[in-house]
């Protein structure tokens, strides 16, 4: 690690002129290991882009930094918000600008990582003037998708917003909601909402490092590893716990997490053979990352590192180094 007088020169001194820089990647790519190493080497504050992290009391199923590795590399933006409260992008983009300033005030970089590209983009473009969260018309939605299943739901959208339902699997019940919600709030759909230019956002330069591996097959290998070691560190007893709080449902955004939602629905139905469970939350994972990476190869003027690489760890590096120019 450089002094502090060298890490003092390195990060700027807080100057806004230096690249804000992303290491993003989808779910079991290594994007924690790799920012990791590369804090190793380099006098750098890691900024969590994750929507799950944010939630307290959820620590194995988001593969949270585990307290060594939080007090080795200061982390930000995880154990903000108890598990019965929402979570928006506006409120990341207010709390990352926060920790990015705190981090540069202290002479050091920020490393924005994580697989929330929603909350990336947010970042990055600004945010649309989109309604805020109406608890009781998404209660409404969940219970006409009790009835007839989110597929039906996903018809509806694609009736009235043919662009967005385009986009998005019949399963994805958030986005799904979020979507019918914009529509009946605003009478708008949200395709129409998204055309428009953002609001004005901070003015800043971007680098984006995506981590994107090159076997698919590999990928899905690490997922179902990563699940089953979840399991074997007591998952299950973790949803278990959150169930019995008796101020959770599965229809919250943070029991709608990959992993938890299956976890919920199979403890719901009394337990049992656990492989379906198992089969299933890897099913919806690996689809989480299909969706991860359809948006980073959307993203612009990006650095892309092969994250099975035997050099991922040195190329990471070496694009931390060229955004910061360091």
């Amino acid at each position: 690690m450089p002094p502090a007088a060298e890490r003092e020169s390195a990060a700027g001194g807080g100057d806004d002129a230096l690249p804000l820089v992303f290491l993003l990647g989808p779910t079991a790519s290594g994007k924690s290991a790799l920012a990791l190493e590369a804090a190793s080497r380099l006098p750098l504050e890691i900024v969590s882009v994750d929507s799950a992290l944010v939630y307290r009391g959820m620590d194995i199923g988001t593969a949270k930094p585990s307290a060594a590795e939080r007090a080795a590399v200061p982390h930000h933006l995880i154990d903000l918000v108890d598990p019965t409260e929402s979570y928006s992008a506006a409120r990341f983009v207010a709390d990352a600008w926060a920790a990015i300033d705190a981090i540069r005030a202290r002479g050091r970089l920020p490393l924005l990582v994580g697989g929330t590209m929603l909350y990336a983009r947010a970042l990055v473009e600004g945010l649309h003037a989109l309604p805020a969260a109406d608890p009781e018309l998404r209660r409404r939605l969940d219970e006409e998708a009790a009835a007839h299943g989110w597929p039906a739901l996903h018809a509806r959208l694609a009736r009235a917003d043919p662009a967005t339902a385009a986009r998005l699997e019949p399963g994805d019940v958030q986005r799904i909601q979020r979507a019918l919600e914009v529509l009946e709030l605003t009478g708008r759909p949200l395709s129409g909402w998204l055309a428009q230019p953002a609001a004005a956002r901070r003015a800043a330069r971007f680098v984006r490092i995506a981590l994107e591996p090159s076997r698919r097959a590999t990928l899905h290998e690490r997922i179902a590893a990563r699940l089953r070691s979840m399991i074997a560190a007591g998952f299950v007893d973790e949803v278990r716990a959150l169930r019995a709080r008796g101020d959770l449902h599965p229809q919250l955004p943070s029991m709608r997490c990959v992993g938890y939602r299956q976890a919920w629905a199979w403890l719901d139905a009394g337990g049992g053979a656990i492989e379906p469970m198992i089969d299933a939350a890897i099913a919806a994972t690996r689809q989480l990352a299909k969706r991860q990476l359809t948006w980073l190869r959307a993203m612009p003027e990006r650095t892309v590192v092969d994250s099975l690489a035997p050099d991922a760890s040195a190329s990471v590096l070496e694009a931390l180094r060229r955004g910061w120019e360091i």
